[in-house]
């Protein structure tokens, strides 16, 4: 089994190809700190192209195509679920799509608190869901939610437990959380981007499973419409 994940939700460009031993290599490209725009259809390709040359495999060798697909950048998520449908699609593999929140919480699966994964959605606003500790992973306990700030604050201090939160959201509104003092921790950096090990891990899992789907079938989750959608109906009005 080869595995090809990508993930693009965010302003990172991620590859990674992985077997049933683990990963065998992976490429980052871009990040929170960048304040150019991002360049997701003029990396992804080449950034894939880089990683199997590296790794010493060809596309022709890979058995499935696993994705994130979001909540995230609309730009970044149709560029990475549209490559992900193609090349399964020329390959004759299946994709295994999994959600872009899940990759940023199962990483601190460890953790003894609420995992609270969050991606910047612009306009003041979060991407979120929440997560708890089971064996052998996280379980989502919420629904896939957008909502400023103020929202996700107001829902863990009506929890009133101890949470760690990750994401890129959480960094760009680390202030926003002050107010609810020790009980929550920011993971910081190194949390900052959906995991491309996660991403390896749990589609390999789930191919074990033959837990996928056709590319036909592999959708972005968007939680919004996008800002050519909300024009066109102000145009309509």
């Amino acid at each position: 089994m080869l595995l090809l994940g990508l993930d693009t939700s965010t302003r990172r460009v991620g590859v990674v190809l992985a077997n049933e031993h683990g990963m065998l290599g992976r490429v980052e490209l871009g990040g929170t700190a960048d304040t150019a725009p991002p360049r997701h259809a003029e990396t992804l390709a080449p950034a894939i192209a880089w990683c199997c040359e590296r790794c010493g495999v060809e596309l022709a060798q890979v058995s499935a195509v696993a994705v994130g697909i979001g909540p995230g950048m609309f730009t970044g998520l149709r560029v990475g679920v549209t490559t992900a449908k193609v090349l399964a699609q020329s390959l004759r593999v299946p994709v295994i799509p999994i959600p872009s929140l899940d990759l940023l919480a199962y990483p601190l699966r460890y953790a003894r608190r609420l995992v609270v994964a969050t991606i910047d959605a612009r306009r003041h606003e979060l991407y979120w869901a929440l997560y708890r500790q089971v064996p052998g992973g996280v379980q989502r306990v919420s629904e896939y939610e957008l909502g400023t700030p103020d929202d996700l604050v107001a829902e863990l201090e009506a929890r009133g437990e101890d949470a760690l939160v990750c994401g890129d959201g959480s960094l760009r509104f680390a202030d926003a959380f002050v107010p609810l003092g020790r009980r929550v921790e920011l993971a910081g950096p190194a949390h900052a981007s959906p995991s491309l090990s996660a991403l390896a891990e749990l589609a390999s899992a789930r191919y074990e499973r033959e837990d996928f789907c056709a590319p036909s079938e592999v959708l972005p989750m968007y939680l919004r419409r996008s800002d050519a959608e909300l024009a066109w109906n102000r145009e309509v009005v």
